[in-house]
Protein backbone atom coordinates (compact mmCIF):
# COMPACT_ATOMS: atom_id res chain seq x y z
CA UNK A 1 0.00 0.00 0.00
CA UNK A 2 3.03 2.21 -0.22
CA UNK A 3 3.01 2.91 3.48
CA UNK A 4 5.40 5.61 4.71
CA UNK A 5 9.09 5.51 3.94
CA UNK A 6 11.54 4.23 6.51
CA UNK A 7 13.35 6.87 8.55
CA UNK A 8 16.68 5.60 9.83
CA UNK A 9 16.84 8.30 12.49
CA UNK A 10 13.47 7.28 13.89
CA UNK A 11 14.49 3.63 14.01
CA UNK A 12 17.74 4.49 15.79
CA UNK A 13 15.82 6.54 18.34
CA UNK A 14 13.31 3.77 18.90
CA UNK A 15 16.04 1.19 19.47
CA UNK A 16 17.95 3.31 21.98
CA UNK A 17 17.31 1.00 24.94
CA UNK A 18 18.23 -2.15 23.06
CA UNK A 19 21.29 -0.49 21.55
CA UNK A 20 22.47 0.74 24.95
CA UNK A 21 21.98 -2.67 26.55
CA UNK A 22 23.40 -4.72 23.72
CA UNK A 23 25.74 -2.75 21.50
CA UNK A 24 27.01 -0.28 24.06
CA UNK A 25 27.95 -3.06 26.43
CA UNK A 26 29.42 -5.12 23.60
CA UNK A 27 31.65 -2.31 22.42
CA UNK A 28 32.95 -1.82 25.95
CA UNK A 29 33.50 -5.54 26.28
CA UNK A 30 35.32 -5.90 22.95
CA UNK A 31 37.52 -2.82 22.87
CA UNK A 32 41.19 -3.60 23.29
CA UNK A 33 40.72 -7.35 23.70
CA UNK A 34 41.97 -10.32 21.75
CA UNK A 35 39.24 -12.65 20.58
CA UNK A 36 39.23 -15.96 22.46
CA UNK A 37 36.77 -18.62 23.60
CA UNK A 38 35.97 -16.82 26.84
CA UNK A 39 35.13 -13.61 25.00
CA UNK A 40 32.97 -15.52 22.51
CA UNK A 41 31.01 -17.01 25.41
CA UNK A 42 30.42 -13.51 26.79
CA UNK A 43 29.21 -12.30 23.39
CA UNK A 44 26.77 -15.21 23.26
CA UNK A 45 25.34 -14.18 26.62
CA UNK A 46 24.80 -10.61 25.42
CA UNK A 47 22.91 -11.77 22.35
CA UNK A 48 20.63 -14.03 24.39
CA UNK A 49 20.00 -11.23 26.89
CA UNK A 50 18.75 -9.02 24.06
CA UNK A 51 16.24 -11.78 23.12
CA UNK A 52 17.94 -12.40 19.79
CA UNK A 53 16.80 -16.00 20.24
CA UNK A 54 18.56 -19.32 20.71
CA UNK A 55 18.50 -20.35 17.05
CA UNK A 56 19.92 -17.08 15.69
CA UNK A 57 22.45 -16.79 18.52
CA UNK A 58 23.67 -20.37 18.08
CA UNK A 59 24.14 -19.96 14.34
CA UNK A 60 25.93 -16.62 14.63
CA UNK A 61 28.19 -17.78 17.47
CA UNK A 62 29.10 -20.93 15.53
CA UNK A 63 30.18 -18.74 12.62
CA UNK A 64 32.10 -16.48 14.99
CA UNK A 65 33.98 -19.47 16.43
CA UNK A 66 34.77 -20.69 12.92
CA UNK A 67 36.15 -17.28 11.95
CA UNK A 68 38.20 -17.15 15.17
CA UNK A 69 39.69 -20.62 14.71
CA UNK A 70 40.54 -19.93 11.08
CA UNK A 71 42.34 -16.73 12.02
CA UNK A 72 39.87 -14.58 10.10
CA UNK A 73 39.04 -12.67 13.28
CA UNK A 74 41.57 -11.93 16.00
CA UNK A 75 40.54 -8.62 17.57
CA UNK A 76 37.43 -7.86 19.56
CA UNK A 77 36.81 -4.60 17.72
CA UNK A 78 36.20 -6.52 14.48
CA UNK A 79 33.33 -8.52 15.98
CA UNK A 80 30.66 -5.80 15.63
CA UNK A 81 30.96 -5.65 11.84
CA UNK A 82 31.07 -9.43 11.71
CA UNK A 83 27.86 -9.71 13.74
CA UNK A 84 26.13 -7.15 11.52
CA UNK A 85 27.05 -9.08 8.39
CA UNK A 86 25.91 -12.38 9.87
CA UNK A 87 22.58 -11.05 11.07
CA UNK A 88 21.84 -9.32 7.77
CA UNK A 89 22.58 -12.52 5.85
CA UNK A 90 19.89 -14.40 7.78
CA UNK A 91 17.03 -12.41 6.26
CA UNK A 92 15.44 -13.99 3.21
CA UNK A 93 13.87 -11.86 0.53
CA UNK A 94 10.13 -11.49 1.03
CA UNK A 95 7.39 -8.94 0.53
CA UNK A 96 7.15 -6.79 3.65
CA UNK A 97 4.77 -4.22 2.20
CA UNK A 98 1.15 -3.94 3.29
CA UNK A 99 -1.10 -5.73 0.82
CA UNK A 100 -3.24 -3.75 -1.62
CA UNK A 101 -6.52 -5.08 -2.99
CA UNK A 102 -7.01 -4.89 -6.77
CA UNK A 103 -10.28 -3.07 -6.10
CA UNK A 104 -11.31 -0.81 -3.24
CA UNK A 105 -11.37 -1.24 -0.33
CA UNK A 106 -8.25 -2.92 1.02
CA UNK A 107 -9.32 -4.62 4.25
CA UNK A 108 -6.79 -4.87 7.07
CA UNK A 109 -7.78 -7.00 10.06
CA UNK A 110 -5.77 -6.19 13.20
CA UNK A 111 -5.51 -8.79 15.99
CA UNK A 112 -3.60 -9.37 19.21
CA UNK A 113 -3.95 -9.97 22.95
CA UNK A 114 -5.01 -7.36 25.47
CA UNK A 115 -2.53 -4.64 26.28
CA UNK A 116 -0.20 -4.90 23.30
CA UNK A 117 -1.20 -1.50 21.87
CA UNK A 118 -3.50 -2.83 19.18
CA UNK A 119 -5.95 0.07 18.97
CA UNK A 120 -3.12 2.61 18.97
CA UNK A 121 -1.42 0.63 16.21
CA UNK A 122 -4.63 0.79 14.16
CA UNK A 123 -4.64 4.57 14.61
CA UNK A 124 -0.99 4.83 13.53
CA UNK A 125 -1.68 2.94 10.32
CA UNK A 126 -4.79 5.00 9.66
CA UNK A 127 -2.91 8.27 10.09
CA UNK A 128 -0.13 7.14 7.77
CA UNK A 129 -2.67 6.30 5.10
CA UNK A 130 -4.47 9.60 5.61
CA UNK A 131 -1.18 11.47 5.32
CA UNK A 132 -0.76 9.86 1.91
CA UNK A 133 -4.16 11.22 0.87
CA UNK A 134 -5.97 7.90 1.09
CA UNK A 135 -9.48 7.56 2.45
CA UNK A 136 -9.85 5.35 5.50
CA UNK A 137 -12.70 3.84 7.49
CA UNK A 138 -12.33 2.23 10.92
CA UNK A 139 -14.39 -0.62 12.36
CA UNK A 140 -14.70 -0.95 16.15
CA UNK A 141 -15.14 -4.73 16.31
CA UNK A 142 -14.06 -4.85 19.96
CA UNK A 143 -17.62 -4.77 21.24
CA UNK A 144 -16.88 -6.21 24.67
CA UNK A 145 -15.34 -3.06 26.15
CA UNK A 146 -16.98 0.32 25.82
CA UNK A 147 -13.61 1.84 26.59
CA UNK A 148 -12.09 0.27 23.50
CA UNK A 149 -14.70 1.85 21.24
CA UNK A 150 -14.27 5.19 22.97
CA UNK A 151 -10.50 5.03 22.51
CA UNK A 152 -10.86 4.30 18.81
CA UNK A 153 -13.33 7.16 18.44
CA UNK A 154 -10.90 9.58 20.08
CA UNK A 155 -8.16 8.53 17.70
CA UNK A 156 -10.51 8.76 14.72
CA UNK A 157 -11.43 12.35 15.59
CA UNK A 158 -7.77 13.31 15.77
CA UNK A 159 -7.02 11.66 12.46
CA UNK A 160 -10.17 12.79 10.69
CA UNK A 161 -11.73 9.43 9.79
CA UNK A 162 -15.06 7.79 10.61
CA UNK A 163 -15.76 4.73 12.76
CA UNK A 164 -18.38 2.04 12.26
CA UNK A 165 -19.42 0.66 15.65
CA UNK A 166 -22.13 -1.40 17.29
CA UNK A 167 -23.66 -1.51 20.73
CA UNK A 168 -21.69 -2.90 23.67
CA UNK A 169 -21.87 -6.68 23.54
CA UNK A 170 -22.93 -6.81 19.89
CA UNK A 171 -21.64 -9.57 17.61
CA UNK A 172 -18.16 -8.41 16.46
CA UNK A 173 -18.62 -10.21 13.15
CA UNK A 174 -21.81 -8.23 12.53
CA UNK A 175 -19.94 -4.97 13.13
CA UNK A 176 -17.22 -6.09 10.72
CA UNK A 177 -19.85 -6.92 8.11
CA UNK A 178 -21.54 -3.54 8.51
CA UNK A 179 -18.16 -1.85 8.16
CA UNK A 180 -17.51 -3.75 4.93
CA UNK A 181 -20.89 -2.62 3.61
CA UNK A 182 -20.09 0.99 4.48
CA UNK A 183 -16.58 0.81 3.04
CA UNK A 184 -17.88 -0.46 -0.30
CA UNK A 185 -20.72 2.05 -0.41
CA UNK A 186 -18.41 4.97 0.33
CA UNK A 187 -15.62 3.80 -1.96
CA UNK A 188 -12.90 4.21 0.66
CA UNK A 189 -9.35 3.07 -0.03
CA UNK A 190 -8.84 1.14 3.20
CA UNK A 191 -10.91 -0.43 5.97
CA UNK A 192 -9.10 -1.11 9.25
CA UNK A 193 -10.87 -3.53 11.59
CA UNK A 194 -9.90 -3.32 15.26
CA UNK A 195 -10.74 -6.54 17.12
CA UNK A 196 -11.05 -7.40 20.80
CA UNK A 197 -7.89 -8.33 22.61
CA UNK A 198 -7.87 -11.98 23.52
CA UNK A 199 -5.46 -14.41 25.08
CA UNK A 200 -3.87 -16.67 22.52
CA UNK A 201 -5.01 -19.77 24.47
CA UNK A 202 -8.68 -18.73 24.79
CA UNK A 203 -10.16 -21.16 22.25
CA UNK A 204 -13.66 -19.67 21.97
CA UNK A 205 -12.39 -16.14 21.50
CA UNK A 206 -9.84 -17.26 18.94
CA UNK A 207 -12.60 -19.04 17.00
CA UNK A 208 -14.50 -15.77 16.95
CA UNK A 209 -11.64 -14.23 14.96
CA UNK A 210 -12.18 -16.97 12.41
CA UNK A 211 -15.84 -15.98 12.22
CA UNK A 212 -14.95 -12.33 11.64
CA UNK A 213 -12.56 -13.33 8.88
CA UNK A 214 -15.18 -15.53 7.25
CA UNK A 215 -17.85 -12.81 7.33
CA UNK A 216 -15.48 -10.25 5.83
CA UNK A 217 -14.44 -12.67 3.09
CA UNK A 218 -18.07 -13.25 2.10
CA UNK A 219 -18.74 -9.52 1.68
CA UNK A 220 -15.53 -8.43 -0.06
CA UNK A 221 -13.63 -10.68 -2.45
CA UNK A 222 -10.18 -11.57 -1.19
CA UNK A 223 -10.70 -9.87 2.17
CA UNK A 224 -9.12 -9.52 4.58
CA UNK A 225 -6.22 -8.64 2.34
CA UNK A 226 -3.91 -8.25 5.32
CA UNK A 227 -4.11 -9.79 8.80
CA UNK A 228 -1.73 -7.92 11.08
CA UNK A 229 -0.83 -9.38 14.45
CA UNK A 230 0.27 -6.74 16.96
CA UNK A 231 2.96 -8.01 19.34
CA UNK A 232 4.43 -6.16 22.31
CA UNK A 233 8.22 -6.10 21.99
CA UNK A 234 8.57 -5.64 25.75
CA UNK A 235 7.21 -9.17 26.24
CA UNK A 236 10.24 -10.68 24.54
CA UNK A 237 10.08 -14.43 24.06
CA UNK A 238 6.52 -14.59 25.44
CA UNK A 239 5.36 -12.90 22.23
CA UNK A 240 6.47 -15.90 20.18
CA UNK A 241 3.91 -18.25 21.70
CA UNK A 242 1.17 -15.70 21.08
CA UNK A 243 2.23 -15.38 17.47
CA UNK A 244 2.21 -19.14 16.90
CA UNK A 245 -1.34 -19.52 18.23
CA UNK A 246 -2.73 -16.60 16.25
CA UNK A 247 -1.04 -17.84 13.10
CA UNK A 248 -2.64 -21.27 13.47
CA UNK A 249 -6.10 -19.76 14.06
CA UNK A 250 -6.38 -16.93 11.58
CA UNK A 251 -3.53 -17.18 9.06
CA UNK A 252 -1.60 -14.06 10.06
CA UNK A 253 0.06 -12.38 7.07
CA UNK A 254 2.24 -9.82 8.87
CA UNK A 255 3.37 -8.59 12.26
CA UNK A 256 3.24 -5.11 13.74
CA UNK A 257 5.88 -5.13 16.50
CA UNK A 258 4.85 -2.39 18.91
CA UNK A 259 6.67 -0.70 21.79
CA UNK A 260 10.21 -1.30 20.54
CA UNK A 261 11.18 1.98 22.16
CA UNK A 262 10.14 0.64 25.58
CA UNK A 263 12.38 -2.40 25.74
CA UNK A 264 16.04 -3.39 25.87
CA UNK A 265 15.13 -6.63 24.08
CA UNK A 266 14.61 -5.42 20.53
CA UNK A 267 16.45 -8.50 19.33
CA UNK A 268 13.06 -10.24 19.50
CA UNK A 269 12.68 -9.21 15.84
CA UNK A 270 15.41 -11.71 15.00
CA UNK A 271 13.83 -14.45 17.13
CA UNK A 272 10.50 -13.93 15.35
CA UNK A 273 12.23 -14.37 12.03
CA UNK A 274 13.55 -17.78 13.10
CA UNK A 275 10.44 -19.04 14.89
CA UNK A 276 7.73 -17.97 12.43
CA UNK A 277 7.27 -17.88 8.70
CA UNK A 278 5.53 -14.51 9.06
CA UNK A 279 7.24 -11.23 8.12
CA UNK A 280 7.51 -8.31 10.50
CA UNK A 281 6.01 -5.52 8.38
CA UNK A 282 5.72 -2.57 10.75
CA UNK A 283 7.45 -1.51 13.97
CA UNK A 284 6.31 0.95 16.61
CA UNK A 285 9.16 3.17 17.78
CA UNK A 286 7.40 5.69 20.01
CA UNK A 287 4.13 6.84 21.55
CA UNK A 288 2.89 9.37 18.99
CA UNK A 289 0.85 8.54 15.91
CA UNK A 290 3.87 9.30 13.74
CA UNK A 291 6.07 6.74 15.50
CA UNK A 292 5.61 3.81 13.17
CA UNK A 293 8.06 2.58 10.55
CA UNK A 294 8.06 -0.10 7.86
CA UNK A 295 10.43 -2.87 8.90
CA UNK A 296 13.62 -3.03 6.85
CA UNK A 297 16.12 -5.67 8.11
CA UNK A 298 19.27 -3.86 6.99
CA UNK A 299 18.18 -0.51 8.42
CA UNK A 300 17.09 -2.23 11.63
CA UNK A 301 20.42 -3.99 12.17
CA UNK A 302 22.38 -0.86 11.27
CA UNK A 303 20.36 1.04 13.87
CA UNK A 304 20.82 -1.77 16.39
CA UNK A 305 24.61 -1.53 16.15
CA UNK A 306 24.95 2.22 15.56
CA UNK A 307 27.44 4.09 17.77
Amino acid sequence: MGLFGSTVGAIRKGLKRTRTALTGSLRSLLTGRQLDEKLIDEIETYLLTADVGVQTTTTVIDELRRAYKSGELTRGEAVIDFLKQQLKSRWSECDRTIAVAPDKPTVILVVGINGVGKTTSVAKIAKSLRDEGRTVLLAAADTFRAGAVAQLEIWSQRIGVEVIKGTTGADPAAVAYDACQAAVARGVDALLIDTAGRMHNAVDLMRQLGKIRSVVAKRIEGAPHEVLLVLDATQGQNALQQASQFKDTIDVSGIFLAKLDGTAKGGIVLAIRDALDVPVKLIGVGETLEDVEPFDPDAFIDALFAE
